[in-house]
């Protein structure tokens, strides 16, 4: 079974594929946050879950700006779409990060 590809789908992983390029060191950042985090004793570990929050917090502002750039230059309708596309290709490619993915869903 092939599914269906939608308009925007190949611009939306061309754009996510650029970020993880360009924002490597802030996502090397959250691996390194997420680690720490996982390490921390009980005492440290919400400090530790905080400064991982920050980085994944940055990364959802980051990715929302990229859609809201593109977004603004289309029509109401297609904008929307693509708003859609933008957010499956997150959770396909950044899935790991859910908080990112519904940042992206809900802004």
């Amino acid at each position: 079974m092939r599914l269906r590809r939608g308009p925007f789908d190949e611009l939306v992983k061309r754009q996510l594929s650029l970020f993880v390029d360009d924002e490597r060191e802030l996502l090397l950042e959250a691996d390194e946050a997420e680690s720490a985090w996982i390490r921390s004793d009980r005492e440290s570990a919400e400090e530790a879950y905080g400064d991982f929050q920050l980085v994944v917090d940055a990364i959802a502002d980051r990715l929302v700006e990229v859609r809201d750039t593109y977004a603004r230059t289309l029509a109401d309708d297609k904008a929307d779409e693509y708003r859609r596309a933008f957010a499956a290709g997150v959770k396909r490619r950044l899935g790991r990060y859910p908080s990112v993915v519904s940042d992206v869903e809900s802004t």
